[in-house]
């Protein structure tokens, strides 16, 4: 029969296996560590109207977004895919200019921004609510409003 050496006890296999989980899952991210939140900010609204224009395609957003916020934005992109398909209308790029944007951080590593972004035809505007993880920003939230 085996036995431990002194001053060490084995781990049951069901706390190292979510020990394990813990380890290879997203860690969060201090703002210090993180780049300035606004580049990001304004490339991830540019891409998010461009896949509702039908111009870009969601996966190339998909390394900028969370999980929920990525299948979030397919769902809307083919809601707007297909009110482009019944009007007749072909995918178009946008002219798009970034009027401003407005940041808030109501912790270390979240940042809620709204995207100011004029348009041809009207003034929109994107809430977004990023956090840092894995040493970089992700979109958790989004809302074209």
């Amino acid at each position: 029969m085996a036995t431990t050496p002194a001053g060490t006890a084995r781990v049951p296999y069901a706390s190292r296996s979510t020990q394990l989980a813990e380890f290879f899952a997203p860690q969060r991210t201090p703002s210090t560590a993180l780049p300035p939140p606004e580049p990001f900010l304004r490339n991830l609204t540019l891409g998010v109207l461009e896949v509702f224009a039908g111009v870009r395609e969601v996966d190339q957003l998909a390394r900028w977004l969370t999980e929920d916020a990525y299948r979030k934005l397919v769902t809307r992109a083919n809601l707007a895919a297909r009110a482009r398909s019944a009007r007749g209308a072909a995918a178009r790029r946008p002219v798009h200019t970034i009027m401003s944007v407005h940041e808030s951080s109501p912790a270390d590593g979240i940042i809620e921004a709204v995207v100011v972004v004029r348009g041809p035809a009207r003034t929109r505007a994107l809430a977004v609510r990023i956090e840092g993880m894995d040493g970089r920003w992700r979109a958790t939230s989004l809302a074209l409003l």
